[in-house]
C-alpha cells in the first residue's frame, strides 16, 4: 500500500445551504461554516467536502453552475471563501471542492451563446441534434424524469440534458471546451484547494452515435449508455497530465454506472483518479423505475457489496466508504432502526463506516443520528427530482399518498433538512426563516444535547475517529469477512502484519449469538455501543463491538 493522506483521511461532507446560516437570511453560507470550524475539527476528521458553492440559478441544489469562477451570492464572497480555506488549513483540515463538469447551467454564458445559432463558436460546447419526426433524437430518459432531450425553438434543435433541462450536458469531445475546464480547475487549485470531488465523472464521455436504450431498467441504462463512454480514460488521463499532476491534489470521482469490473478504467495509478464513489449499495433498494420505485433489500446483498468492491481494489486502486450523502436518505433511517434502536443503530453504522477499508465519508448530521424527515405533500419538497418524479407518477395514475411513501423513504429532501445545533428556535441553524422546513425532531436530536453526554452518538463517533487514527490496520489492513451463517450478523477482520482486529455488528432487532469459532478473539474489546455484558458471546439488538486480536 502506498501511503497517502487521502487514504488515511476521514472526510466530513458539508451541504452549505443547510449547515449554518451566518447572516440570518435562512440560507446556510460560508460564514456559517467558518463559525463551526472548531466543531468540525473536534470530530476528529481530516478534510471537509463542500457541495457546490459556485454561482447558480439553483435549479438542482447548485449542481447547475452558471459561473465557475464566482461564489453563489447567497453563500458569501470570494473573501469569505479565502477566509474559510485559511481557517481549515490553520486547523490542519483539507478542503475538497465539488466540481460539476458533466454539465453546466443553461444560464451559463457558454450555453447562452451556444443556443443563438447553429454556427455560433460555442455551439459545439454542448450536444445539439435535430429530432426524429418531431420527436427527440433518441429515447434516453433523464435522471429527473421525462426525456433527456429538450427542444429549443431558437434553432429548431434539441439539446441533451441527462439531468434537469436547465443542466445541458457539456461536450467533452470539443478540445476547446476541455481547455476551458482545465483552466477553471487550475483557478481553484491555485488558491490551495486540496481535493476535487468530480460530479458524475462517469458520464463525461458520451456515445456520440446516441443509440436507443434497449432496457426499461433505468440503472441499466446508466451503466450501458450514460457511463463508461469510449473516450473516458483518455479524458481523465489528459486532465491528470495537464492539471492534476502539477498540484498536490486528491481527485475522487462520483460514479453512477461504474462496476467492479470497469473500476480500474478510472483508477489507473499513473493516468487515473485517486479514488471513486461507487453506488453498489446505494442503488440496491431501487427497482427498475429508479429512486421512486423502492424494492426490498437484504443484509446478504448489503454485505456482498462490501466484499465485491473490496476484491476489486485488492491489488490496486482505492475506494471510498459512505452510507449516506446529500443525494440519499439519512443513514440511520435507511440502514438502521431510527425508532426503538435509534441510538444503538446510529452508533453501529458509525462503527461500520470507520472500520471498513477505504476512505470514510460522513455526511453532516449523521454524527448525531439525524433521521429522515416526513413530507405531508409533494408541494413541501424542495427537490427538483421529487417534483419531476411526481409529474411522471401522475401520468401513470399513482396517487400522491402512494408517491409520498416512496419520497419519504428515498427522497433527497431527507438529507437536506437544516443541521440541528440546539433545541432553540430554528434549531440554532438560523435567526431567520429557514429555506427548508426543519425536521420536527430537532428539539430531541441536536448537537448541544450530545456534546456533554458521554454515551451520545456524537461522542461515540469521536471515539471511533480516534480509534481509526490510532490503528493504521483500519486504514491499510486487508478486509476479511467472516461468514456466521446468520445474515443479520456482519463480522469481519482487518489484518496487517501482526495487527488484527475483529469488528462485530448485529444488524437486527433481536438478540443474537456469536459462533464458537470467534470466541477466542473476544478478549480485548476496544469500543462498543453497549456496556460490556456478562456473556461476550451474546449480542444485543444493533450491538457493535471492535476487538483487538493481537
Amino acid at each position: 500500500m502506498n501511503p497517502a493522506w487521502w487514504k488515511e483521511a476521514i472526510v466530513y461532507q458539508v451541504y452549505p445551504r443547510s449547515f449554518k446560516d451566518g447572516n440570518g437570511d435562512g440560507v446556510g453560507d460560508l460564514r456559517g461554516i467558518i463559525e463551526k470550524l472548531d466543531y468540525i475539527q473536534s470530530l476528529g476528521v481530516d478534510a471537509v467536502w463542500l457541495n457546490p458553492i459556485f454561482k447558480s440559478p439553483n435549479d438542482d441544489g447548485g449542481y447547475d453552475i452558471s459561473d465557475y469562477y464566482s461564489i453563489q451570492p447567497e453563500f458569501g464572497t470570494m473573501q469569505d471563501f479565502n477566509e474559510l480555506l485559511a481557517g481549515l488549513h490553520q486547523r490542519k483540515l483539507k478542503l475538497i471542492m465539488d466540481l460539476v463538469l458533466n454539465h453546466s447551467s443553461d444560464e451559463h454564458p457558454w450555453f447562452q451563446e451556444s443556443r443563438k445559432s447553429k454556427d455560433n463558436p460555442y455551439r459545439d460546447y454542448y450536444f445539439w441534434k435535430p429530432g426524429k419526426q418531431e420527436s427527440p433524437p433518441n429515447n434516453w430518459p433523464s435522471f429527473f424524469g421525462g426525456s433527456a432531450w429538450q427542444w429549443d425553438e431558437l434553432t429548431g434543435e434539441y439539446y441533451l440534458h441527462l439531468f434537469s433541462r436547465k443542466q445541458p450536458d457539456l461536450n467533452w469531445e470539443n478540445p476547446v471546451l476541455r481547455d476551458e475546464i482545465n483552466k477553471l480547475m487550475k483557478f481553484w487549485l491555485d488558491k490551495g484547494v486540496d481535493g476535487l470531488r468530480l460530479d458524475v465523472i462517469s458520464a463525461i464521455s458520451k456515445r456520440t452515435d446516441f443509440p436507443e436504450t434497449d432496457t426499461a431498467d433505468f440503472n441499466e441504462t446508466i451503466r450501458k449508455f450514460y457511463a463508461n463512454g469510449p473516450r473516458l480514460k483518455e479524458f481523465i488521463k489528459e486532465a491528470r497530465a495537464k492539471v492534476w499532476n502539477h498540484y498536490d491534489v486528491m481527485t475522487v470521482g462520483e460514479g453512477p454506472g461504474i462496476t467492479p469490473q470497469n473500476s480500474m478504467d478510472y483508477l489507473d495509478e499513473h493516468h487515473g483518479l485517486n479514488m471513486i464513489f461507487h453506488f453498489g449499495h446505494m442503488f440496491m433498494d431501487q427497482g427498475p423505475g429508479g429512486r421512486f420505485d423502492p424494492i426490498p433489500w437484504s443484509m446478504k446483498d448489503f454485505k456482498a457489496v462490501f466484499k465485491t468492491w473490496d476484491d476489486a481494489f485488492l491489488e490496486k486502486g482505492w475506494g471510498s466508504v459512505f452510507l449516506g450523502n446529500h443525494d440519499f436518505p439519512r443513514m440511520v433511517s435507511r440502514w438502521g432502526n431510527d425508532h426503538m434502536y435509534w441510538n444503538e443503530s446510529a452508533k453501529l453504522l458509525c462503527t461500520l463506516l470507520l472500520s471498513m477499508r477505504g476512505t470514510p465519508f460522513i455526511f453532516m448530521g449523521d454524527e448525531i443520528g439525524m433521521t429522515n424527515t416526513r413530507l405531508d405533500s409533494v408541494s413541501e419538497s424542495q427537490d427538483i427530482e421529487t417534483q419531476n418524479g411526481w409529474r411522471e407518477a401522475q401520468k401513470v395514475g399513482i396517487t400522491e399518498s402512494e408517491f409520498l411513501k416512496a419520497v419519504n423513504y428515498a427522497g433527497r429532501d431527507n438529507a437536506r433538512t437544516p443541521m440541528q445545533w440546539n433545541p432553540g428556535e430554528q434549531a440554532g441553524f438560523t435567526t431567520g426563516i429557514p429555506w427548508m422546513q426543519l425536521n420536527p425532531n430537532y428539539n430531541r436530536i441536536h448537537v448541544h444535547a450530545q456534546e456533554d453526554e458521554t454515551n451520545s452518538i456524537l461522542n461515540y463517533f469521536r471515539g471511533m475517529t480516534q480509534l481509526r487514527k490510532a490503528n493504521p490496520v483500519l486504514t491499510y489492513g486487508t478486509y476479511r469477512p467472516f461468514d456466521t451463517g446468520n445474515d443479520t450478523l456482519f463480522l469481519f477482520f482487518r489484518e496487517r502484519q501482526q495487527e488484527k482486529m475483529l469488528i462485530v455488528l448485529n444488524f437486527s432487532n433481536q438478540v443474537a449469538n456469536l459462533p464458537n469459532q470467534v470466541i477466542p478473539f473476544l478478549t480485548n474489546r476496544l469500543i462498543g455501543n453497549y456496556p460490556e455484558g456478562k456473556s461476550p458471546q451474546e449480542l444485543q439488538p444493533w450491538e457493535a463491538r471492535v476487538y483487538s486480536c493481537k
